[in-house]
């Protein structure tokens, strides 16, 4: 009985030893749980049948997953180690890839890619959606419709609406459409506190707003709303992703004559908070 325990104790021993004479012996060389040996490089590789059409490839693939910010304002997204995108428009795009591996830990690495013409049919037919210059803002008009209490400012890349009190205001743009063509509206709307009883609203007719009146012509294309679900809390992406209520969510029509439309963005409500901010408006072709 002694004899076994004493084996019993010799190899709970060398165990023990084998144990802990595999960990680290500083805490700087990691626990084996973390990967230290990230590696994000990436190649971009254009396609010969668009100028609009790119294949980013990890150079690595000793990770597990990948993630994406192809500088279109909308963040970063899970994607392929290969991944195909679209850039519609002409301009330069800073890539960036970000490799997740073991433990959470992470690699990034970035690249530019110059998009030199924009696509014929998906090029975005709005102007100044990024609110970059003073030439941007320009592009857009503010539309009251409540006397005071609710405000949109145009600074810093975004237009912010702020204020509450069950008051509301909007801001438009005169865009040029073909007839019977689909469309598709989009924007990044954001808000860091979230907002109170409030509704976002994206419009776009033939009807021209009127100063000082509410604007509801031919239904809501993009909808951000509290009582629909969404927009309580904080929340930052395009408004295909973080808007709700479907019927009121769709982003699409179907342009009715060859000529000008509005495309009419407006917000209010008892109570914005911090605000909601809208960058990177785009209506293209479908």
């Amino acid at each position: 009985m002694r004899l076994n325990s004493k084996r019993y104790l010799v190899m709970s021993a060398i165990l023990l030893n084998i144990l802990f004479g595999c960990q680290p012996e500083d805490i700087s060389q990691g626990n084996g749980l973390t990967d230290t040996s990230l590696n994000a490089a990436f190649t971009i590789v254009a396609d010969g049948t668009s100028p609009n059409k790119f294949t980013l490839k990890a150079t690595n693939k000793n990770y597990i997953m990948s993630k994406w910010d192809i500088g279109d304002g909308a963040g970063a997204f899970i994607g392929g180690m290969e991944q195909s995108i679209f850039l519609p428009d002409a301009g330069t795009y800073n890539i960036t890839h970000t490799a997740v591996g073991k433990g959470a830990s992470t690699a990034s690495a970035t690249s530019p890619i110059t998009v030199l013409t924009s696509d014929p049919n998906s090029g975005n037919i709005v102007q100044g959606g990024s609110f970059e210059t003073s030439s941007d803002i320009a592009k857009w008009t503010i539309l009251r419709i409540s006397s005071s209490g609710t405000s949109w400012v145009f600074g810093g890349g975004k237009a912010t609406v702020t204020g509450g009190g069950w008051n509301q205001q909007g801001f438009y743009q005169a865009i040029t459409v073909i007839k019977d063509k689909t469309y598709k509206i989009d924007l990044v709307a954001s808000s860091t506190t979230g907002v109170s009883n409030t509704w976002f609203e994206v419009y776009c007719s033939t009807t021209a707003p009127t100063q000082d009146s509410d604007y509801s012509a031919d239904g809501i294309k993009r909808n951000i709303n509290t009582w629909d679900g969404c927009g309580g809390a904080a929340f930052s992406g395009k408004t295909s992703n973080v808007g709700c209520n479907s019927s009121k969510n769709v982003g699409t029509f179907k342009a009715p004559i060859s000529g000008t439309m509005y495309l009419v963005i407006k917000c209010g409500g008892e109570d914005l908070k911090g605000g909601i901010s809208v960058d990177n408006i785009e209506v293209r072709g479908q």
